[in-house]
């Protein structure tokens, strides 16, 4: 049988709390769309938050909620015109797309060699731009050093999509920025099977984006998706707990090949969000190998702005040089001890 390198975790519970919502009066923004922002409230401990239809309306409002308002309280876009945001060359797709329609500029940020995260010597080098702000993806589930951020001096929007759960020295991913993205599409750590969450710890912040308050309900998250992700966060630490019992195996199964893994920072606590491996051979003779064992391995970075090839190669070499190297195996709760040993073997003799 066949072993998918992704699979959403949906089990009888969220079929549950969908079908409970099916069946009430009213499908769209509603009680179980407020339920959910409650329930996320408790286990993340934001100041306000929006529940919306997509991460592109999340990342469109808070670089809104950073732009300078007059006297009547109404945005003053042509202020900011021309503004840079430093985002990383490994962000998703989208990102780029939504800065251009602002009127923004994105500045590519290059990566380090060893991890999936913005170098801290290039986010300085772009300073010099005096940008807007910076949007920080947290790639694969791993975090930055938050105080180097912090003492940049500039506003930043974390995007936990992928790090829900990860720890740095106790503190949980997104709780660091003015504002934070918590994606719930089909391959975020948390799903709806589409939406995000934009929240703010800060009360500072979220009076930002208090003013986005009365939102058309198109914009809102719908109580399907908020019934489907109210039950996720529930299952958090369940599922953690799994993911942290696979990657453990994967982990030893790896010290006997010649490929790496990521270096991870001191204090991280890591969601194992997925397990990546930096190859010393091809990408395609990997695949291929996989491919006889009817696993599926795919590229880590193929739906990000170097690995689509978007940005030319020498302008962010390390970025690219990644992804071209760096795969994914499967990794998540639903995998059973039997697929799970059989990843553990391809990954021990992959050439």
């Amino acid at each position: 049988m066949k072993i998918e390198v992704y699979s959403p975790t949906i089990k009888r519970k969220e079929m549950d709390a969908v079908l409970t919502a099916m069946v009430e009066d009213r499908v769209g923004p509603g009680e179980h769309t407020r339920f959910l922002v409650h329930t996320a409230k408790e286990i993340l401990g934001f100041d306000y938050c929006l529940a919306l239809r997509s991460p592109v309306f999340a990342l469109e409002l808070a670089l809104k909620a950073l732009f300078p308002r007059d006297e009547a309280g109404v945005e003053a876009p042509e202020a900011v015109k021309g503004k840079g945001v430093i985002i990383s060359a490994l962000s998703p797709l989208y990102y780029e797309q939504v800065i251009r329609n602002l009127g923004l500029v994105p500045l590519y940020c290059d990566t380090c060699d060893d991890i999936p995260l913005m170098s801290p010597e290039k986010i300085e080098a772009l300073l010099a731009a005096e940008p807007l702000c910076i949007v920080f993806h947290h790639t694969l589930g791993y975090l930055p050093d938050e105080e180097f951020l912090a003492g940049l001096g500039i506003p930043l929007i974390e995007d936990c999509s992928q790090s829900a759960g990860s720890l740095l020295g106790g503190k949980k991913a997104g709780s660091f920025g003015a504002f934070t993205i918590l994606g719930l599409e089909e391959r975020d750590m948390i799903t709806s099977g589409g939406g995000a969450l934009l929240y703010s710890v800060s009360r500072r912040s979220a009076s930002a984006l208090r003013s986005f308050g009365e939102l058309p309900p198109e914009y809102l998250l719908p109580d399907m998706n908020a019934a489907m992700a109210a039950v996720q966060f529930r299952e958090e630490a369940k599922n953690l707990a799994k993911r942290g019992d696979l990657a453990r195996v994967y982990v030893q199964a790896s010290l006997q090949t010649r490929h790496k893994r990521f270096r991870e920072a001191e204090g991280l606590e890591y969601n194992n969000f997925a397990f990546p491996l930096i190859l010393e051979s091809g990408v395609k003779d990997v695949k291929a190998y996989a491919k006889r064992k009817e696993i599926i391995v795919e590229e880590a970075f193929e739906a990000t702005l170097a690995g689509s090839g978007v940005l030319p190669s020498p302008q962010c070499p390390c970025a690219y040089s990644l992804s071209l190297r760096t795969v994914l195996f499967p990794l998540y709760p639903r995998l059973g001890a039997e697929s799970a040993s059989r990843v553990a073997k391809l990954i021990m003799t992959i050439p």
